[in-house]
């Protein structure tokens, strides 16, 4: 059971107090998360998904660590585990709910320095651990790409769907070291790249293969609020990889998204990358900070 800490009741918050939030917190959670839009951006893009929703529902499990009154700490608690603004002391006290409630993530993720500190404090008592990625550079692109864009790089359509799951399977694969679902994406993980597509957060460069149409660049808006989203599953075919592709199909993206009015495209990446790196900072990407990932 969820011990009394966790379920203090709102407006009792004493200093040094954690409960679990609910949509009445949202405000407060949301400034919390302005803090730094850009590293925050997982939750907050979430809160904003929901805005106009009915009732109190944040979409998934939230911490929340109070000092006097004040939410100053919180920790999205789902799939991911992703502290945000986490000082010690909160830490302390997201790492013993942790504990208490069990593992039932699948990675723990965030800015680097407090997801490193939840998983000094958590590591003694979590078994299963496959790999930790302790520094990935988080970067932005603030303006127009350095590089001109890939025309053939476009938003993709349901009638690319067959071509854009195998994409993205493949890519997941290579990425986190299993694969998601059955080659042609499963139920779940299907409806999941086709909510991507149908909400135009889903590029794609489609070229003439032996076979017919194949995906040879792709790449997600995964986390979206009005003025910053974050670039995820970046993927270029293996047999097409070294022919420049990577570049110009960021900048498409990037172009893309700052004509929807977004000021700033982000995303971050594995240190070991260095092509990955090196395309971005030609498109004009900068590190604004470090991730790291922990992953079961």
């Amino acid at each position: 059971m969820t011990p009394p800490a966790a379920s203090t009741p709102r407006g009792s918050e004493r200093s040094g107090s954690l409960r679990v939030l609910t949509g009445a917190d949202a405000p407060a959670l949301l400034r919390l998360c302005d803090r730094d839009p850009v590293a925050n951006l997982f939750v907050s893009a979430r809160l904003l998904g929901l805005a106009g929703r009915p009732g109190s529902d944040l979409g998934g499990q939230v911490w929340g660590w109070f000092e006097d009154g004040e939410l100053v700490s919180a920790c999205w608690a789902g799939a991911n585990l992703v502290p945000i603004e986490a000082t010690p002391a909160a830490l302390d006290a997201f790492a013993a709910q942790a504990r208490r409630e069990g593992r039932r993530c699948s990675s723990l993720v965030g800015p680097a320095d407090t997801v490193l500190a939840l998983w000094s404090r958590l590591e003694p008592h979590w078994r299963g651990v496959r790999e930790v990625r302790a520094r990935q550079p988080l970067m932005v692109c603030e303006a127009p790409p350095a590089v001109a864009p890939d025309p053939a790089v476009r938003r993709s359509t349901l009638r690319d769907l067959d071509l854009v799951v195998p994409a993205c399977v493949a890519m997941f694969t290579e990425e986190i070291g299993y694969a998601p679902a059955p080659p042609d994406g499963g139920g779940a993980y299907r409806e999941r790249v086709a909510e991507l597509v149908s909400t135009g957060r889903s590029f794609a460069r489609i070229d003439p293969g032996p076979r017919g149409p194949e995906v040879v660049f792709k790449a997600e808006l995964g986390a979206v609020s009005p003025k910053v989203v974050q670039v995820q599953g970046v993927w270029v075919a293996p047999h097409r990889r070294g022919e420049g592709l990577a570049a110009p199909g960021m900048a498409a993206v990037v172009e893309a998204a700052r004509a929807d009015g977004v000021e700033t495209v982000s995303l971050y990446v594995n240190d070991y990358n260095t092509k990955a790196l090196a395309a971005y900072r030609r498109v004009g990407f900068r590190e604004v900070g470090a991730f790291a990932t922990v992953l079961f």
